[in-house]
């Protein structure tokens, strides 16, 4: 996708229809960096997801010790008791695995809490911006924190402080 975007600007570029449209840029990052709810909600993202990793070591921490003493004392056991240790112990790590899907996964629970802390800002940030676009005449404005391979970038296009205070304006 972004590769397809820079080769439409690139297009554009060459084909001279560029001068007569209006571009920016902006960065997200630097925006959202720029707001305490946002910086708030992630350090609370980070917390939750160091408590689910630790949660999920601890438990492979258990697994590794399950596994060295099995084979600590493998030998000694029969046909048996050695497929009895190893089922446990693929056991253990497949549920370990399900809780990582269920704290990690597309729809896990890392996933839907970023959704809900994160999302209403985003969209916030999308109105400001849409309204900068709007109230400057933009016919493009390019997000420089999803774009790769900007080589040069004129200060006088960037737009980023504009959103920010639009964003701050329409907060009141």
């Amino acid at each position: 996708m972004k590769k397809i975007v820079i080769a439409l600007v690139a297009f554009l570029a060459c084909s001279g229809l560029l001068r007569a449209q209006k571009i920016g840029y902006i960065n997200t990052e630097t925006i959202l960096s720029e707001i305490p709810a946002y910086v708030a909600a992630q350090s609370q993202l980070d917390a939750l997801s160091d408590k689910y990793k630790a949660a999920i070591e601890t438990e492979m921490g258990k697994i590794e010790t399950l596994y060295q003493n099995y084979q600590a004392t493998r030998n000694s056991m029969s046909a048996a008791q050695r497929q009895n240790a190893e089922n446990e112990i693929i056991s253990k790590e497949r549920v370990v695995q399900e809780k990582q899907k269920i704290y990690f996964g597309e729809d896990g629970i890392m996933a839907k809490k970023a959704e809900e802390l994160l999302s209403p800002i985003r969209q916030e940030v999308s109105k400001a911006i849409e309204e900068v676009a709007k109230l400057g005449g933009y016919d493009l404005i390019i997000d420089l924190a999803a774009v790769q391979g900007v080589v040069y970038k004129n200060e006088k296009l960037d737009l980023t402080q504009f959103v920010l205070v639009r964003y701050k304006e329409n907060q009141r």
